[in-house]
């Protein structure tokens, strides 16, 4: 198997054993408790069930907190190494976040369900980095009990 192969997570053991070492997830695209989406809902399940939740809006240039904690405006702003990325973007928007993202160097990014990019996928894959695509966090998160 080619090394960076073994960083694209798809079985589940392999998310699994993700979840279990993740403390904190910076979200990207985040939303308000307003807009109804899993943007918001699935971040606040997070929350709730323990993790340190980072917002990372792409909207709202006049928050500067949501969920309780303060507003950054790129991962690698954040100024510490997070667990985990858990992407709410279209497709189409994800490789502008691909330099963002290398830059942060988190241990993990996470597509939400029905987001995928395969190329982006494979550059991060290939720096190191975990990668799921393609599935809810939060019912990841309920399936194993948390």
């Amino acid at each position: 198997m080619t090394h960076w192969l073994r960083h694209l997570l798809e079985s589940p053991e392999d998310i699994s054993a993700l979840l279990q070492r993740v403390r904190s997830v910076a979200v990207l695209g985040i939303r308000t408790a307003d807009s109804g989406a899993p943007a918001h809902f699935v971040p606040d399940y997070t929350k709730r069930a323990g993790f340190r939740v980072i917002p990372v809006p792409v909207y709202y240039p006049e928050l500067t907190e949501l969920l309780g904690e303060p507003v950054h405006r790129t991962i690698a702003g954040i100024g510490e190494r997070v667990d985990l990325v858990n992407v709410f973007r279209h497709p189409k928007d994800i490789p502008a976040h691909l330099g963002d993202l290398l830059a942060a160097r988190p241990s993990a990014v996470w597509f939400q369900s029905g987001i995928r990019h395969d190329e982006v996928a494979e550059q991060l894959a290939r720096a190191g980095i975990d990668v799921v695509q393609d599935r809810c966090c939060m019912v990841e998160l309920q399936k194993r009990g948390r």
